[in-house]
């Protein structure tokens, strides 16, 4: 058929919905095979839509549509194939001069910055919409670092600049978009003495949309409690003092918190199943196995990547692993599976700064474990005020699966680890 239909592939069993949230393409272009004519948004990610097949391509959807799978995206012109627009006459050195796709990508990292122009700029006028624009992960982290878009070279198809640029561009024109930002300063107050009440309004993004919704679901659909506790961690900052430089020569990667808390929390969840269980309708579902959410910021949203069998890992181990899901997840380049499971959650505020919390239960794990900033305070030790490093933890758990006196048990037990990790070293 000379008429090829794009719809809204499966992406994974729970993405029902996805939403369009930008066209690489303009209407009417000729399109190549597998050449990306648009960006998802799903629940968890950013994906690129690729073309079925080389044609003219016609819009059935616009940019913030909600669309469900297997819904029409756009319809391919196969016959039109063959009728891309000539070059210019007075410009027949730019046809030469343009290179495939896929070859202007495998050279982006070796050429110099004004052989990658030279590339760009025939690029730019076939295809002014693409060229320089900033994909939505890209633009955000953008906005974040305060930097232009117009700033940044795109080592994208047609000049688009992706994830990776923006990553890269930001720190270095850091110091450019300074003045800007000064710059309207002013308008904070006018000589009468007014200021500035401007608003705007924004879509919510997907990701945001659906965290909202899992945010609810928890607060009106579990029993969800929290117990305190405050743990000294003064043995634990003198182990890492004590081995980091030999941790780090032998495994690349630094020991931190987030670890040593994983491996108690997975110890524990070994000694006290109901922490680490479901609801499943009337049933509960138990797991002999400990795998770990970690929350993880970034751009767009939290994310929970599970880390599995922590019980069984070494600290260097789930360091590596956690490092590696942190990275994808602040690039949004996590794979569906790699979002998916986990039976318990650690969030750590204390990076932000916060003393204390009440974390909200990630459905369907029963129980999440909420971690803040070390403060030095004084505490009574054996008839003596002495000032320790101190955190206040707090578990969040539903009093549907874990009675209060197991969450009490299970706090304590987590605490007594990390105030001894020797005895979590030697499993005792």
């Amino acid at each position: 058929m000379p008429i090829v239909e794009m719809k809204v592939p499966v992406i994974g069993e729970s993405v029902t919905e996805v939403t369009l949230s930008q066209w690489l393409v303009k209407e009417g272009d000729i399109v190549e095979i597998d050449q990306s004519i648009c960006e998802f948004e799903s629940d968890k990610a950013t994906l690129e839509f690729p073309a079925e097949a080389a044609g003219k391509i016609t819009f059935k959807a616009n940019e913030d549509d909600d669309l469900e799978i297997g819904a029409l995206v756009a319809t391919i012109d196969t016959d039109a194939a063959g009728d891309a627009p000539a070059p210019k006459a007075d410009a027949p050195a730019e046809k030469k001069e343009e290179a495939p796709a896929k070859e202007t990508e495998a050279k982006a990292e070796v050429e110099t910055p004004a052989e990658k122009a030279d590339v760009a700029a025939p690029a730019a006028k076939s295809d002014s919409y693409a060229a320089g624009h900033a994909s939505p992960a890209a633009g955000k982290i953008l906005s974040e670092k305060g930097v232009d878009a117009k700033d940044v070279k795109g080592t994208g198809r047609d000049g688009r600049i992706t994830k990776d640029d923006a990553v890269k561009a930001s720190a270095a024109p850091a110091k450019e978009a300074a003045p800007a930002k000064s710059a309207p300063a002013p308008k904070a107050s006018t000589p009468s003495g007014t200021y500035s009440r401007e608003e705007r309004t924004e879509k919510m993004s997907r990701m945001r949309r659906t965290i909202a919704k899992r945010l609810v679901s928890a607060k009106n659909n579990t029993a969800m409690l929290t117990t305190f506790n405050e743990v000294d961690l003064s043995n634990l900052m003198a182990l890492r003092k004590q081995y980091q430089d030999k941790f780090v020569e032998r495994y690349g990667v630094k020991l931190g918190f987030m670890s040593l808390f994983s491996k108690a929390c997975a110890t524990v969840l070994m000694e006290m199943p109901d922490v680490n269980a479901f609801i499943n309708g009337d049933q509960l579902i138990y797991h002999d196995y400990a795998d770990i959410s970690i929350a993880v910021s970034t751009p767009t949203g939290l994310v929970v990547p599970p880390i599995h069998n922590v019980e069984s890992m070494n600290f260097a181990e789930i360091e590596l692993a956690i490092k590696a899901v942190a990275k994808k997840a602040r690039d949004g380049s996590l794979t569906m599976d790699e979002m998916t499971g986990g039976t318990f959650t650690i969030t750590n505020g204390g990076v932000f700064g916060s003393m204390l919390s009440t974390p909200i239960l990630n459905e369907p794990q029963s129980a999440i474990l909420g971690m803040h900033n070390i403060i030095q305070r004084p505490v009574a030790v054996n008839g003596e005020v002495v000032i320790r490093p101190m955190m206040y933890l707090a578990l969040s758990y539903d009093h549907r699966v874990i009675d209060g006196s197991s969450a009490v048990t299970f706090l304590v037990k987590v605490k007594n680890l990390l105030e001894d990790p020797t005895a979590m070293l030697l499993g005792i």
